[in-house]
C-alpha cells in the first residue's frame, strides 16, 4: 500500500456505527480471532459503547476508513481499539479487526497500527501497549511486529467461548515519547 494510492483515517465510533460492528463481529472470518465468539447483538454493543466509551471511559475506539485513488468517499473496513486502559500505569490493550473481507490483505492492518499507536501515545499518553493474538494467526503477528509490538509470553491453550482451546501469545509494544527537537 503507498501513500498516493491508499489512505487510511481513524474516526471516532458513534452509536450509529453499532450495525458495523455488528456485522463485521458475526463475520465467522473475525469471530475465529476473539475469544468472545457468541452473537454479537445490537444491545451488546450498545452496551459495550455506553459502559466504557460514554461510561467508565476506559475504551477508546475508532472506525477504519481506507480510501482508494479511485473513490471519492472513504469507506469504512473496520474498528481499532484501546481496552482497559490504566491511566496511571499508562497502559491498555490494543485490538483490531478488519470486517470487511475485501480489505484483508492488503496492508491496512500496518497503517491502522501505526496510526492507533500515534493515538495512543499523543491522545491518550499511554506508554505501553499489550495484545492476545492467536499462534496460528500469522498475518496478524507479521502485521503486529511490523508495528513494533514484541512477543512476551505463551498463554497455552485459552478457552474461546465456543469452547474450542488455542494457544494466544501476549504482545507489547513500549510507545517511544516524540522528541521535541528532532536536531537535539
Amino acid at each position: 500500500m503507498t501513500q498516493d494510492e491508499e489512505t487510511v483515517i481513524l474516526r471516532p465510533i458513534t452509536r450509529e456505527d453499532t450495525p458495523l460492528i455488528v456485522r463485521w463481529r458475526n463475520n465467522p472470518a473475525v469471530r475465529a480471532n476473539f475469544i468472545f465468539r457468541k452473537t454479537f447483538t445490537d444491545e451488546m454493543h450498545l452496551r459495550w459503547f455506553s459502559d466504557h466509551i460514554e461510561g467508565a471511559r476506559d475504551a477508546v475506539q475508532w472506525i477504519v476508513l481506507a480510501q482508494t485513488a479511485e473513490e471519492k468517499n472513504p469507506r469504512p473496513i473496520g474498528s481499532v481499539y484501546f481496552r482497559d486502559i490504566d491511566r496511571l500505569k499508562g497502559r491498555a490493550e490494543y485490538g483490531v479487526l478488519i470486517g470487511e473481507d475485501d480489505a484483508r490483505g492488503h496492508g491496512y492492518g500496518n497503517e491502522i497500527a501505526r496510526l492507533a499507536c500515534i493515538r495512543a501515545r499523543e491522545e491518550l499518553g499511554l506508554r505501553t501497549l499489550i495484545l492476545r493474538v492467536y499462534c496460528d494467526n500469522r498475518p496478524a503477528i507479521r502485521s503486529y511486529e511490523h508495528a513494533g509490538f514484541v512477543i512476551i509470553q505463551k498463554l497455552p491453550l485459552v478457552r474461546s467461548t465456543d469452547g474450542e482451546e488455542k494457544d494466544m501469545y501476549l504482545m507489547e509494544k513500549t510507545l517511544t515519547q516524540k522528541k521535541e527537537n528532532p536536531d537535539a
